[in-house]
Formats: structure tokens, sequence, C-alpha cells
């Protein structure tokens, strides 16, 4: 039902996952079930199915950008929304079975993302080690603890959950790396405004039409709202076809939002709406939200609506 909480989580798995950890610092996660998944697509495609209410997924890491097969896939297929984010600081560790040491590593399992953030750390101390690509870090845990890999790069949970030696702990190139996670569920009324909220689309431009993107831009300008991130992803139609992710901050109940959202389907090609949910606040009184620039707050459009309503019946007040 609508405004249900929800109670059957799905995450990128397998187990000892950072989405692991970052879905348990969901309240109602602690409560509910967590299921794992084998890949971000089956986690989404759970939630399509209704076997699960919302899945925890990462969509970017302040160093290695992107998670692109999330975009894609909350950008195609039946709708989908976010309901809230999750930053979480990252640490890394490299973890092998007891008994092997750092000499005797020859091949390393690690999340194209980890190994991006550990790239410096692993020139200087194994240059010649291959690293693996594998789905997850806890999926790199999993294979370093049967063997099929000497080492694994992985949170510090992995290491645990799977009984793993730590041959080095933060690893990472930079220390202050943070990985921003969303909870996906099947659409519904997005949460309240809080004063504080970031809106997500994707926006597929007309390619046809010069300028498509300033004119994109321009709607959001023009109002007042602050865009806080844009990433261009292919369509997948032909070479040079792009779709954008935006994050804006403000609500779909706000006004200037909601006109800049009216303005963005008048000219776009399409526009999917992908939910408003409060930004991650660090501490309960660090980040203050940006006030509205003057002119543009929810009381300066109702006043400039009442006013044109009085024009349009004859009386100039």
């Amino acid at each position: 039902m609508p405004g249900t909480p929800p109670t059957r989580f799905v995450y990128l798995g397998p187990e000892g996952t950072f989405a692991e950890q970052a879905l348990r610092t969901i309240s109602a996660a602690q409560h509910g079930t967590r299921t794992p998944a084998r890949s971000i697509p089956e986690a989404l495609d759970a939630v399509r199915a209704g076997e699960a209410d919302a899945a925890l997924v990462p969509l970017e890491n302040s160093i290695g950008g992107a998670v692109g097969v999330t975009l894609d896939e909350i950008a195609e297929g039946a709708p989908l929304v976010i309901t809230r984010e999750v930053v979480l600081p990252v640490d890394f560790v490299l973890a092998a079975r007891p008994g092997v040491a750092l000499s005797d590593v020859r091949t390393v399992a690690a999340h194209p993302q980890a190994s991006t953030q550990c790239r410096g750390w692993l020139a200087d101390h194994l240059p010649d080690a291959v690293v693996v690509d594998v789905l997850s870090n806890g999926a790199a845990a999993a294979g370093a603890a049967t063997g099929e890999h000497d080492a694994a790069i992985c949170a510090p949970v992995g290491a645990t959950a799977h009984r793993l030696t730590v041959l080095a702990d933060k690893i990472a190139d930079h220390a202050d790396a943070v990985t921003r996670f969303v909870l996906v569920a099947r659409p519904a009324p997005p949460p309240p405004p809080t004063g504080d909220d970031v809106t997500s689309l994707a926006v597929f431009i007309a390619h046809d039409r010069v300028g498509a993107l300033l004119a994109v831009l321009m709607e959001l300008a023009v109002r007042g709202v602050n865009l806080t991130r844009i990433e261009s992803r292919p369509t997948g139609e032909a070479l040079g076809r792009y779709l954008f992710f935006l994050d804006c901050s403000g609500h779909v109940a706000e006004d200037r939002l909601g006109e800049a959202l009216q303005g963005l389907r008048r000219i776009c090609a399409d526009v999917r709406f992908l939910g408003s949910y409060p930004r991650h606040r660090w501490t309960a009184t660090g980040d203050r939200p940006v006030p509205a620039p003057a002119g543009l707050s929810d009381v300066d459009y109702a006043d400039a609506a009442a006013w044109l309503a009085r024009l349009r019946t004859g009386r100039l007040d």
C-alpha cells in the first residue's frame, strides 16, 4: 500500500559489502529482511517484480565517479524512484586466507570501483599482481576465501565475514573517499519536503535541436534551481546520442522546481522523474541548505500567481 514503510530490502551482495553496511544505517532495514542480490540489475528487478519493497544500490563514488550500471538500469524499464540517499565513507583493506603473505599474492579480486580507488597502493605494493574484476566487494572477499583468488580488496566487514586475514588496511589512495548509495522503490508519492532535498531526473534531449542542453540548463537557472550534479550516458541508439542525469536542489512539491519540471517537459524528448528525497546530512547542524534566491521562494511564486490572476480578471491593484 502507498505510504506503507518498506520491510523487505535487497542490496548489492553478497554479505559483507559496503552496500550492506550502508543499508544497516536505515532504521527500517534493521527490523526488516535484508537479502543480498548478485548484481545491481538483479536487485532492481526484484523491486520491479514486487519481490522486495526497496533496493539499496551504489550510485556514485567521490573518486571513481558514477556507477554506470545503476544509472542505466533506473533510466530504462519500469519506472523506479529514489526515496533516500546514504553517503558512506569508504575504507578498503587487502585481505587473504590465513597463511597467505603479501609476497604470495599474484591475483587480487576487486570491484572496478575499488581497484580504481586503490590504484596507487597496488602500483606501489603489488605491481606484478593481476587485478580481477568481480561484481562486488563482497564477491571479492568470497573469492579470496575459497582460494579462487590470492587476495581481495574489500570492506573490513567483508574480511571479517569471510574469516580473512587483513594484510594491509586503509589502502585507498584518498582517505576521505565516500560512496553515495540510493534506496530505490516502486513509484509512490515522494516523502514530504524537508527544506533540504534532492530531486533526480533522467533527461532525454532533442538531438536535432541546436542548444538543446543549454535550454535544459536555462530552465533550471532562471528559476534559481541549483544543479548539483550532471552526468551523461549513451542511450544505446547511436554513437553521439546521450541522456543526462541531473541532481537538483529542491523538491517536486516546491513551486520553482515544479515550474522547472514543466519547462523541461515542454522542451525535452522525454523526462523521467527519479525521485525527490532528503539530502544526506553529515551532522545535525552541518551542511545547512542554501536558501532560495530573492524572488524565487514558494511565497514569491504564490504572490506572483495571485497577481497574474488579478490581472486576468481586470484588477490592477
